[in-house]
């Protein structure tokens, strides 16, 4: 897919895949720290979970509207 400048843009599903593995590291990563934090595996995964599905969201909505800014690219 081509921006309206020429140069590639990313696709929607490549960036849920990022996103999906992006969540999936923060995911074990905040299991790990909200278990340290709560010395409760129920209560760290739950604020993995939640904090794992609201960065999720923001992720592509952040990348989707930078796919879309030409400024920083180079022709290549």
């Amino acid at each position: 897919m081509f921006a309206d400048d020429g140069h590639l843009m990313e696709t929607a599903t490549r960036t849920w895949v990022k996103a999906g593995l992006w969540a999936l590291i923060g995911l074990l990563v905040m299991a790990v720290v909200g278990f340290v934090a709560t010395g409760s595996l129920v209560t760290g995964g739950a604020m993995a979970v939640v904090n794992t599905a609201v960065g999720l969201v923001n992720y592509v909505i952040y990348e989707r509207i930078w796919a879309r800014i030409s400024w920083g690219r180079h022709a290549g």
